[in-house]
């Protein structure tokens, strides 16, 4: 199969540009022709925020770009990732004008939230779920905490609503979990084009040992992940194992403060997927304690493939993807003595982990590998292609 991979990088990289990367090398090992056409975001603030406008409603290079792109190599299928908001829904029109089927992966939430993630004010918000103009994300200046770049993303939600882009433009929709499903459905976007495919996790490096005895948190350092929820559960536990935290954000300084008062917690700031991957196979544990609804939670399944149980909130999608008491344990969000009562599992039934590492493992290989997940994605794209062929 031919196909064109479209994606809009972030000038941090983040889970999304490692799964269009994954995906990509997942397609060629597979044996698929696969062609890319990515851009990055500049810095946005000031005039440059000012430029990105007209560009994140349509943006005529994308157009002509992705038109021309599809001339030379005839794709079977174009498949879009992120496209906010230098790539803009252009591509998708580029695509349907050439007659080419279209899938697109929704790795947030940004056709029904101008911010992408359901998150304002420390909880989660829906106030722009199905509203023909999200207006309430200019007045709260919900993305990057600026009415002109809110106005821009809401204004670029809502006309590509109005003109039914993603009614008409798109065959297939890839939601993460079930309830991301759910969300977009509630959202606006057809039920029957909307399916339900995870991200995979590869290369597959195996099952790790598990025996660093420490607990582990990787991701960004902000509100919405649980930061304070994570730090305030160290304050509570008994005998605490080590905690080590990987990664960076504005919540930096608390993080440092915390490392400084208790000598049980690590801070190692960013590290390489692969010094990352190593840190998840020792770990005891891997603690997500997001307090928004996350779309999938790519680190959850990179804990299953080291084998290494996961101890996340009861929120969103991370109620789908972790079996209570099976493959880790679900806490009540944002309840630091609920995740202390869960971390304090681990040092007083150790010998029960190796039976909780194998049920991790397993779903990794029942879940997230890339046996499962090309077969997935080939369905997808099958799918997507018949209906294109049937729309002509």
């Amino acid at each position: 199969m031919r196909i064109l991979l479209v994606h809009n990088s972030y000038r941090q990289p983040g889970g999304e540009d490692r799964v269009f990367a994954t995906e990509a090398q997942a397609l060629r090992e597979q044996g698929d022709q696969v062609f890319t056409y990515s851009r990055q975001n500049p810095a946005e603030g000031g005039a440059a925020l000012l430029r990105l406008a007209g560009q994140a409603f349509w943006n005529q290079r994308t157009y002509m770009d992705v038109r021309q792109l599809i001339t030379e190599i005839q794709p079977d299928v174009v498949h879009l990732h992120n496209t906010f908001p230098l790539i803009s829904p252009a591509a998708c029109y580029a695509a349907r004008r050439a007659g080419v089927a279209t899938v697109q992966t929704l790795h947030n939430y940004r056709l029904s939230c101008p911010n992408g993630i359901f998150f304002r004010q420390g909880k989660p918000c829906e106030d722009c779920l199905n509203k023909a103009v999200p207006w309430p994300a200019v007045v709260h200046a919900c993305y990057r905490n600026s009415y002109a770049a809110s106005l821009i993303a809401a204004g670029t939600l809502g006309l590509h609503r109005g003109v039914g882009t993603w009614t008409t433009q798109i065959d297939r929709f890839i939601a993460l979990t079930e309830f991301a499903r759910q969300k977009f459905i509630a959202g606006g976007l057809p039920a029957d084009r909307v399916v339900v495919k995870p991200n995979l996790v590869h290369p597959d490096r195996g099952p790790g040992s598990g025996e660093g005895g420490f607990a582990l948190f990787v991701g960004r350092l902000s509100h919405e992940k649980g930061l304070k929820t994570l730090l305030a559960a160290w304050e509570g536990v008994d005998e605490p194992m080590p905690l080590v935290i990987v990664g960076d954000g504005p919540l930096a300084p608390l993080v440092r403060l915390a490392t400084a008062e208790r000598p049980t917690i690590t801070w190692l700031g960013q590290k390489s997927p692969e010094d990352v991957q190593e840190l998840m196979g020792r770990a005891t544990c891997v603690i997500v304690p997001s307090v928004w609804y996350e779309t999938f939670g790519l680190v959850v399944a990179e804990a299953f493939a080291r084998g290494t149980p996961v101890v996340a909130a009861r929120l969103g999608a991370l109620s789908e993807l972790v079996e209570h008491q099976r493959t880790g344990f679900l806490f009540r969000p944002g309840d630091s003595v609920d995740l202390a009562a869960h971390v304090r599992w681990f040092n007083q039934n150790r010998q029960a982990l190796g039976t909780m590492r194998k049920a991790a493992r397993a779903a990794y290989e029942r879940l997230y590998s890339i046996r499962t997940n090309y077969q997935a994605l080939s369905t997808i794209y099958g799918e997507a292609i018949a209906a294109s062929r049937a729309r002509r």
